[in-house]
């Protein structure tokens, strides 16, 4: 009882039964990541707009305001100097994180400056002199009027402490000596940084505020952080002063997969960026899905155990197959597929594999006795096969014919003469064929090659020169056989094509020039090469020379033929 091949991949595919769960796993974790990405991304979202809000409500309603209130006292004409300076005063004590106010009068080097005693006394200690870190310079303040950005906080970082402080400068109404007066006031943001870093989210994940150099402020120890992506994202936004806040996963510089979103403070150049690394962000899907590969896994070793007994069944004679199949790939056209006898289909291709090897190796033996061309022209025909006639080509055609062969072959045994005849064919074939030529037949002791394409009659020319040499090589390891040989060289139009009968057909060329060829070979003394004067026109070589005979009367042709003798120069 046949046992069909495509019921046993049937079996298989049902051993199989781990294909459904990685099925459906493959979903429910996509299902999952889909909705993990959607609330991290809100998650994202809502914490950059919250900390953007923070930074603006802070400055505003916490600096800014308080701010203004002072500077409108100070600019009221009602109060005297003492009382103004007494304000300043007042206004840093009820006011902590401001560090330092001061009233500058226009085109004057000397401001009157009050500081935070307590920021003061931390600079002194790092080493630094409050005056000159507190007190805000002539040219910035000028700057801030120029460009009218009054209460637009200038954001620097003391690189003595470590601190971020934020200058803003409010211009005063009342004028000194008809002098532009501006109040200054420097703000310590370590609020804004420990909201930053209390911020429940950068538990698990991270906050980054960024000014528009792409540099990280309101950090320890800031970077430069332009080499990812959403970072170079945000700084065209924030230079053109845009407020688009929006979401961008990416991959980070050391390859790691973030989700990140951005939002722009009103107040602040700079852009608050949240991001979570998205092995965070799906914890969830990770272990969903080794809950599954440890199922999948006790699946999958059931099945491998039921695949790997029928497996082996099934490919012990595919694996055999294939060493056959390597065999004949290496030319071993005598080996076979041995005791494959399953009642299925890979028992008949077994058959068959055999038969076509046997086929095969036929038809090997067979074209070694038919030239390239024959083999070409069989290739080239249509499924109708091969049809007679012939086309016109231009070629050179050479032929060789032993001379004294036929003395040599009554003096010894046959079994002799056509060892030696095969051993001198052997060496003119492999020349043929070195030059790119094709053997066209073998006429008892006498070889027909044909050259076509570029160079072809220098191409024979060498060809033939090659073969005398190597068969006065022959003659000299064998002197006892009395070998030479004579070859005759032509070049021109000659008809090539298959003709004969219809079951007996020979691809071969004929012509005028294939005569002229052989008359020649005819003419030709024992180690000579004749060649007819179109192959001496266009075969220039530079090893090459060639003797100018007499014209040769041959036969067919009824003026002296113009001959050349080739000689190695």
């Amino acid at each position: 009882m046949r046992f069909p091949l495509r019921l046993k991949f049937f079996v298989f595919a049902v051993l199989l039964a781990v294909g459904p769960l990685v099925l459906v796993s493959q979903n429910l974790t996509r299902l999952t990541r889909d909705e993990l990405k959607s609330a991290a991304n809100e998650d994202l979202t809502t914490v950059a707009t919250a900390l953007r809000t923070s930074f603006d409500n802070t400055f505003q309603g916490r600096w800014l305001t308080p701010l203004m209130v002072i500077r409108n006292g100070v600019d009221s004409s009602d109060l005297g100097v003492p009382q103004k300076i007494s304000l300043l005063t007042l206004g840093l004590q009820e006011l902590p994180q401001v560090v330092s106010l001061q009233l500058s009068i226009e085109g004057s080097d000397l401001p009157i400056l009050v500081t935070n005693e307590q920021f003061a006394a931390r600079l002194r200690d790092a080493g630094a002199d409050p005056v000159a870190a507190l007190s805000t310079s002539p040219d910035l303040i000028k700057a801030i009027a120029e460009t009218g950005q009054f209460g637009r906080p200038v954001i620097a970082r003391l690189d003595t402490t470590g601190d971020w402080i934020a200058t803003l400068a409010l211009p005063l109404s009342t004028r000194i000596a008809g002098r532009q007066v501006m109040m200054a006031a420097k703000i310590d943001l370590t609020l804004l940084a420990d909201m930053v870093q209390r911020h429940p989210f950068a538990q698990r994940g991270e906050i980054t505020v960024v000014d528009q150099s792409g540099r990280q402020v309101l950090a320890e120890k800031p970077e430069l952080l332009t080499r990812r992506q959403i970072v170079a994202s945000t700084l065209p936004l924030i230079v053109a002063s845009a407020r688009a806040d929006a979401l961008e996963p990416y991959v980070r510089p050391d390859g790691i997969a973030v989700l990140g979103a951005y939002a722009f403070p009103e107040w602040f150049p700079w852009a608050v960026i949240t991001e979570l690394r998205e092995d965070k962000a799906y914890a969830v899907v990770n272990a969903i899905t080794r809950q599954i590969l440890v199922v999948g896994l006790f699946g999958f070793v059931l099945a491998s155990l039921g695949a790997f007994l029928f497996a082996q069944r099934l490919t012990r004679p595919i694996l055999k197959i294939g060493e056959a199949a390597k065999q004949v790939g290496e030319g071993n056209f005598a080996t076979r597929v041995q005791n494959v006898r399953t009642r299925d289909e890979i028992g008949d291709l077994a058959l068959r594999f055999n038969e076509m090897i046997a086929h095969l190796g036929e038809r090997i033996e067979l074209m070694k006795f038919v030239s390239h061309g024959t083999v070409s022209a069989i290739q080239r025909a249509d499924q109708e096969g091969m049809e007679r006639g012939g086309e016109r080509r231009r070629v050179s055609v050479i032929f060789t014919d032993i001379r004294g062969y036929t003395e040599f072959s009554e003096s010894v045994p046959p079994e002799v003469v056509i060892e030696v005849l095969n051993q001198y064919f052997d060496v003119q074939a492999d020349i043929v064929e070195s030059h790119h030529g094709d053997v066209d037949k073998f006429v008892g002791d006498a070889l027909v090659a044909v050259f076509e394409g570029e160079n072809m009659e220098a191409r024979a020319v060498a060809c033939s020169v090659e073969i005398n040499e190597a068969m006065a090589g022959l003659l000299e390891h064998h002197p006892e056989h009395g070998l030479h040989v004579g070859i005759g060289v032509a070049s021109g139009e000659v008809v090539m094509g298959a003709m004969g009968a219809r079951e007996r057909m020979d691809f071969t060329v004929l012509g005028s020039t294939v005569n002229l060829s052989a008359r020649l070979c005819s003419k030709a003394e024992p180690g000579q090469v004749l060649v007819d004067q179109a192959t001496q026109t266009a075969a220039r070589l530079n090893d090459v020379v060639y003797e100018t005979l007499k014209p040769i009367a041959l036969k067919g042709y009824a003026m002296p033929v113009p001959a050349f003798a080739a000689l190695r120069n």
